[in-house]
């Protein structure tokens, strides 16, 4: 069973920038796409970014795009997602995810970490 852990969450100020990283264990996971999605307070939790098992096709939601940059370790058991010039509505908690069928089809979550972006 895979386990993933979350890290790289906090406190910013608009226009600043984050680095969320994901780490997996439990299975290597070099086969499967992996993606990032986010919960807002009242909110149903959404899609931000994905990427393919090898790294080479990415994919993003309309509202980060440009933004946010999606990637994946050497090894393919890490995923992070650098978030710039982030604004109040990308507060969330963000989880991590591995992507069972591209690209919002998820088969295991992460616990999610803290993000938000005042004002």
């Amino acid at each position: 069973q895979v386990q993933l852990v979350e890290s790289g969450g906090g406190l910013v100020q608009a226009g600043d920038s984050l680095r969320l990283s994901c780490a997996a264990s439990g299975r290597t996971l070099s086969n499967y796409a992996m993606g990032w999605f986010r919960q807002a307070p009242g909110k149903e939790r959404e899609f931000v970014a994905a990427i393919n098992w090898s790294g080479a096709t990415t994919y993003y939601a309309d509202s980060v795009k440009g933004r946010f940059t999606i990637s994946r370790g050497n090894l393919k058991n890490t995923v992070s997602v650098q978030m710039n010039n982030l604004k109040p509505e990308d507060t969330a908690v963000y989880y991590c995810a591995v992507v069972s069928s591209w690209p919002y089809g998820v088969s295991s979550w992460g616990q999610g970490t803290q993000v938000t972006v005042s004002s």
